[in-house]
This record gives C-alpha cells, sequence and structure tokens, in this order.
C-alpha cells in the first residue's frame, strides 16, 4: 500500500507542484537571484553576519547527506549522462522554493523561553490559517507529526544505516558498535543544546564540503581530456525520454539514496519546508537569510553533485551495479584504491552532520506536538533508532521515509502559494 501511494500518487504529484510552483515563484519574484546575482549577493553579506552562516551550516548538514556521494550514481544509471542536465533545471527551480519558505519561516518564528528565535514550518501554516485556526491547527499537527516521522527514518535510520555499511566495508568496524557510538555521541550534542550543535556543524560542514570538493577536482584533472566529451554527452542526451526521467529521480534521489518513484524527490529538501528551520536561527531579515537558502541548494546541487557525476562520466567504470559501488569504482579508478576509504570517511562524516541537524528538526516537531514531553520522547526514540539502524534500513523504512517527506511537501507547497504575497512583500528590497 505504502509503495503504491509513493510510486502512483506522491511520485506523480509532488514533482509536477514543484516545478510549476518553482516556475510560479520565479516570475512572481522577476528571477531575481539570476537576473541580479552581484545585488542580491550583497544584499545577504551585508544584512548577514556569523549567525547567518551558522544557520547555513546546520541547514547545509540537513541538505548534504550520504545521497550527495551516491545519489548522482542512481540519475546516470536510470537516465544516462542527460540526466545531469535536468538535474541543474531542478536546481534552478528549487532555489527559488528554497528563498520562498525561508522568508516565510523567518517572518513567522516564535521567540523561545530562552529568548531564542524559533521557526519551523508549523508556525506559518497555523497563520496562513488565522480565520480557520482549527483548520491551520490540524495541518499544522500534520506537519509536525510527517516531520518526526522523517527524521526517525531518512533523518536517522536511513543515515547511519548507509554510514555503517561503509564503515564495514572499508574498516570492517561492525555495524552495531558504529551505530551505537554514533547514536553516543549525537546524544551528547543534543542534551548539550542547539548551540551545541550548531557549533559542530559550523565545523564539520565546510571541512567536509571542501575536502570532497578538492579530491573530485584533483580527480578531473587528472581526466581532464575527457571533460568536454563528458560535457558533449550531457547536452546531447538531455532530451531523450530516459535522461528527463532518470534527472528528475537523480536530482530527487541525491539528498538519500531514494530508490523508486518517491525514493528522492526532493534534492535539498526545497519545498518540504525544513531547512528553513536552520535558517530561522540566524538574527537577519527573511530576505537576506533566503538568499542563503539559495546559497545551499546551489552547493548541494550545482556544485557537489555536478562534479560528482562528471568523475563518474569520466572515469571508466560501468554504470550497472550498485550506487555506492559505482561512485567508489570511478573515484578509484582514476585515484587508486586509497580513494575508497576516503569516500568511506566522507560517507561517515556526511552522515553524522545530518543526523546532527535532523536531530534538531525533530525536537522542534516533538516540542510542536507534546511540549516537553514530545521533547524527551523524541530524544530517546532518535537515539534508539540510531543504535539499531545498522540492522533495520530496508524497503519499509524507505516507503516511511518517502510518505512523510511527500506528506509534508504537498502542505507546504499548498499554504506558500496561499501566503505567496507574504512573500513578495518581504522581497522588496532585492526585486
Amino acid at each position: 500500500m505504502l509503495e503504491w501511494v509513493n510510486a502512483y500518487l506522491l511520485g506523480t504529484a509532488v514533482p509536477v507542484m514543484l516545478i510549476a510552483v518553482g516556475i510560479y515563484f520565479g516570475f512572481a519574484l522577476k528571477w531575481f537571484h539570476i537576473l541580479h546575482p552581484i545585488r542580491t549577493a550583497s544584499v545577504a553579506l551585508g544584512g548577514g553576519g556569523r549567525s547567518a552562516f551558522k544557520a547555513l551550516c546546520l541547514a547545509l548538514a540537513g541538505t548534504l547527506g550520504v545521497g550527495n556521494i551516491v545519489g548522482v550514481a542512481a540519475a546516470l544509471t536510470m537516465g544516462g549522462s542527460g540526466a545531469v542536465f535536468w538535474m541543474w533545471v531542478s536546481a534552478f527551480f528549487a532555489m527559488i522554493l528554497k528563498y520562498a519558505e525561508t522568508v516565510l519561516t523567518i517572518r513567522h518564528r516564535r521567540i523561545g523561553k530562552g529568548g531564542e528565535p524559533e521557526g519551523a514550518a508549523m508556525y506559518y501554516i497555523e497563520d496562513c490559517f488565522e480565520r480557520r485556526r482549527k483548520k491551520g491547527k490540524l495541518l499544522a499537527v500534520g506537519f509536525a507529526f510527517l516531520l518526526v516521522l522523517n527524521a526517525l527514518t531518512m533523518g536517522s535510520v536511513i543515515q547511519i544505516g548507509a554510514v555503517a555499511d561503509a564503515m564495514l566495508s572499508a574498516f570492517s568496524v561492525p555495524k552495531l558498535l558504529c551505530s551505537s557510538i554514533i547514536a553516543a555521541v549525537t546524544l551528547i550534542l543534543m542534551c548539550r543544546g542547539r548551540e551545541s550543535v550548531m557549533g559542530a556543524t559550523e565545523k564539520i560542514v565546510p571541512l567536509m564540503t571542501l575536502g570532497y570538493f578538492i579530491i573530485s577536482v584533483w580527480a578531473l584533472i587528472l581526466r581532464a581530456e575527457r571533460i568536454p566529451s563528458a560535457f558533449a554527452d550531457i547536452f546531447e542526451g538531455a532530451f531523450s525520454g530516459r535522461a528527463v526521467a532518470g534527472g528528475a529521480v537523480g536530482f530527487l534521489a541525491n539528498k538519500a539514496l531514494r530508490f523508486g518513484a518517491m525514493r528522492g524527490l526532493i534534492s535539498n529538501e526545497a519545498g518540504c519546508g525544513t531547512s528553513p528551520m536552520a535558517h530561522s536561527e540566524a538574527d537577519c531579515d527573511g530576505a537576506v537569510q533566503g538568499v542563503f537558502g539559495i546559497f545551499e541548494v546551489f552547493v548541494d546541487t550545482i556544485i557537489l553533485c555536478t562534479v560528482t557525476a562528471l568523475v563518474i562520466l569520466v572515469s571508466n567504470v560501468s554504470l550497472d551495479g550498485e550506487f555506492m559501488a559505482i561512485t567508489i569504482g570511478a573515484y578509484s579508478d582514476i585515484l587508486g584504491s586509497g580513494a575508497g576509504l576516503f569516500l568511506a570517511i566522507g560517507v561517515l562524516f556526511f552522515g553524522f552532520a545530518t543526523v546532527l541537524c535532523w536531530s534538531q528538526y525533530g525536537i522542534r516537531g516533538g516540542e510542536y506536538l507534546l511540549g516537553k514531553s514530545g521533547k524527551r520522547l523524541f530524544v530517546f526514540l532518535y537515539t534508539a533508532a540510531m543504535a539499531v539502524s545498522g540492522y533495520f534500513c530496508g524497503d519499509t523504512v524507505w516507503q516511511i521515509a518517502d510518505l512523510s517527506i511527500g506528506g509534508m511537501t504537498v502542505i507546504n507547497i499548498c499554504v506558500l502559494i496561499l501566503m505567496s504575497k507574504e512573500i513578495k512583500e518581504e522581497s522588496k528590497k532585492l526585486l
């Protein structure tokens, strides 16, 4: 039943909604991030600051999951080299959606008991239906429940399951030992509070992103003579039916190794209303932080996914087999067997950062549903899920994750449309 809903209902509705609403907001906001990039960047840099950067790092920790390393292999396997072009197209529309939901999250955020800003899609969903409070509250509760469910599956079990597999393969570390250690470290950071989590991601994210980018560029330099033909293959194959389908699935799949119609519908979490919770931690206005949301999508897809795709295309690896093996094989073919060990370490850091970020998203959802007791319950469930994730990351977990993120996206996209006037008002300085 879950598989049918994901593949035939959400698997059709969600991508259509994302593209259509992305086009709508693009015209409504006059494509400011494309037509006026220098002015947009200057506004963000002038109005941001360290808090904006820390919030960006936390948001990137949630989007830069293990899927960035192997998800592109899924796109190329399913859609050929032309799929990369459609990943770029998808990212183009995702940027404006990420901006729109970040603007709303900051505009409607609350101030917590400790004086910290707290933003989440649940709050602007409530405010959207101010005249029909019961309807707004019901939708917000539904969103929060799906958020917690997705944190326990995609944000925890799936990420740590991939890390445990990589550590077992590369270093023969038992899965239970690996998942238990990560669970313990994450629990310590969660108990120490939001600042500790943000401090950890602020250190991990730039380092792991730069490291992965450098090794990818190094591989491309060694095969520089093949890069022109790789780009030629991308554009030549971009308009075949297979490339369009594969590109859509690949873009959507890069977030968390999704397989099938719903396994990977939303790269960069654009449109599902989650990462703006991280951006809401910044002490700047919505339009400024929304630009950092655009940058988040740019780093996730345009930079990291593109270099991964090019490395695979210029290597001698066959696009036939398990996606992780394809990616590791491509880097090992160019850089030697040591590249496999590096990628295993990369999976560890990418996965750990994602788990840290999603712990904060889930806590926010738990608190919204049940207050302090909801937070405590979520922390317990999240830690337990991590500890056993090495053994329980099966198809059912994937299906639950797909259903929850698809449901959040449907709710969030509808609310973005209803509140588009507010988004345009907040964006006047950029238009």
